[in-house]
């Protein structure tokens, strides 16, 4: 007999191991993704006090006028310029990234270079 994979609890052992690495402060939050099937969220933290400063998902009115489906990469994209543009707007340029235990592909990917277009450094 086959045991079933439990991929969301391998996903989240990554993401404690990466959390353990990296933290995010005042001057330098850490932008934190989480994505489902059919949207994917974003969000800057500061770890140090405790509180989210800027985020953005698919579920936002602006965001939600502007996609079809919230789960593709075209609305990662869209998502990943709003939040570098809501951060820029708040002063806050350089950020350290939490992949928060996804590979580093796909919608992960398209966020995260749309973020960098739009003026975050990571």
């Amino acid at each position: 007999m086959f045991k079933r994979v439990n991929r969301d609890a391998i996903r989240r052992r990554k993401h404690l191991s990466i959390r353990s690495k990296i933290s995010g402060t005042a001057e330098r939050p850490r932008l934190s993704i989480y994505r489902s099937n059919n949207n994917i969220f974003a969000q800057l933290v500061d770890d140090v006090n405790g509180v989210t400063l800027v985020s953005a998902s698919t579920i936002d009115k602006e965001i939600k006028g502007n996609v079809k489906h919230g789960g593709n990469i075209e609305s990662a994209k869209l998502v990943g310029k709003a939040i570098a543009e809501r951060a820029v707007a708040k002063e806050i340029s350089v950020i350290v990234f939490d992949r928060s235990g996804y590979k580093y592909t796909g919608r992960v990917a398209a966020l995260a270079e749309a973020a960098r277009e739009a003026g975050l450094k990571f």
